[in-house]
């Protein structure tokens, strides 16, 4: 019985690892999709994006790159 117990315990720490690899590459695929800070399409997202929603080091790059060109 606890051969049972180990190999369903292993089968659900693997499916567990599985799944935190499975979030952790789509997550890395989503943030490669961003644009590159400064360009025309990064100045035209932060345009659109309310600006209270802004980090500081968005709109310091966002004066930069985008307003003072």
């Amino acid at each position: 019985m606890s051969l049972l117990k180990s190999r369903s315990f292993s089968s659900l720490t693997v499916s567990k690892v599985s799944a935190i690899a499975l979030v952790l590459a789509f997550t890395a695929g989503l943030s490669a999709c961003a644009p590159e800070v400064g360009s025309d399409a990064w100045c035209k997202q932060m345009k659109n994006k309310p600006s209270g929603d802004w980090t500081a080091n968005e709109a310091a790059d966002y004066a930069k790159h985008c307003v003072f060109k």
